[in-house]
């Protein structure tokens, strides 16, 4: 039994239409993961292979197992020239860059078509697989390797978009200096005994500056994929202190709530206790209520009277 698709290459652009409008007008549709397949293994091998074989030179299980082959090789192509663009491997430049690559080379085949004389441009498909056990008995167990390996990877392919791997989880904790870098941090204080802090020099070029607290920026970047509550304390050399924070001083920061990929990034403060050199100020992050610091920050300074 032949079945026979007309127009196989206008299908093939109609198709990869619907998938960038599916895309941009219903992002979740399920036509994007039933058109996005094809359009990945399947479409760009198709359309390669029909532009180099216009004739009737393939075979159609021949023809199909090429275009799958085809189309992983060009795919990988494209999204290794694209790393290199400053647009990048996101779903826009590749899903643009892959369609242009279809209709270019749609338009090439159909004129090689024509060229050679098929101007039905009609593919017809043998669903019983012609030749596959016929031949030596190499033949036939190369046939049967290759007819495993595709359906193996389609396989595999349905199923990692079915289960898709949930990626690492983890949260960034950071602190910036007084001017936002990674640098100028407070080292060095001096402390009344009657009125707390009264100055504080930001790394080794830096003049000192009266104030009442040390300035820092603190950080946090929620990459846990679900909401997250966060609380931070500060201790210095062992003992939990107030910080300073939008004008007055709390005992803790938080709690600070952050939705997946959002970011939390004040303005906060040190307040030495007592003189002494090499005092350690260690910031600890508390993630949904734990009772074990999650992750910590460390800074040293020096406060003299």
């Amino acid at each position: 039994m032949k079945i026979k698709l007309p127009i196989d290459l206008l299908i093939i652009d109609i198709l990869s239409v619907l998938l960038i409008l599916s895309i941009i007008f219903i992002p979740a549709a399920v036509a994007r993961v039933i058109l996005g397949l094809p359009f990945l293994l399947f479409f760009p091998g198709y359309v390669l292979v029909a532009a180099l074989f216009p004739r009737r030179e393939l075979e159609g299980i021949e023809r199909i197992a090429l275009s799958f082959g085809m189309s992983i090789a060009v795919t990988a192509l494209i999204g290794l020239g694209l790393n290199y663009t400053p647009w990048g491997i996101r779903l826009e430049p590749v899903l643009y860059s892959i369609f242009t690559f279809i209709i270019i080379l749609s338009a090439i085949a159909i004129i090689r078509r024509r060229y050679y004389g098929r101007k039905d441009l009609v593919t017809a498909i043998n669903l019983k697989m012609p030749g596959i056990w016929q031949g030596s008995p190499l033949n036939k167990t190369l046939n049967v390797i290759l007819i495993v390996a595709i359906l193996g990877a389609v396989g595999t392919l349905i199923y990692t978009v079915a289960e898709p791997k949930v990626g690492e989880k983890f949260t960034e904790f950071y602190l910036l200096g007084i001017n936002g870098t990674a640098a100028d941090y407070p080292t060095d204080f001096v402390l009344n005994a009657n009125s707390g802090v009264i100055s504080v020099q930001y790394g080794t070029n830096t003049a000192a500056v009266s104030e009442k607290w040390g300035r820092l920026t603190l950080g946090i970047v929620n990459h846990e994929q679900q909401n997250t509550t966060y609380t931070v304390i500060m201790q210095i050399d062992g003992s939990q202190v107030g910080v300073p924070f939008q004008g007055g001083i709390v005992q803790n920061l938080g709690p600070i709530v952050l939705a997946p990929e959002a970011t939390w990034q004040q303005e906060i403060g040190i307040v030495p206790q007592h003189t002494g050199e090499n005092q350690e100020v260690e910031l600890s992050l508390y993630k949904d209520n734990g009772t074990v610091p999650y992750l910590s920050l460390h800074l040293w300074v020096n406060v003299t009277q």
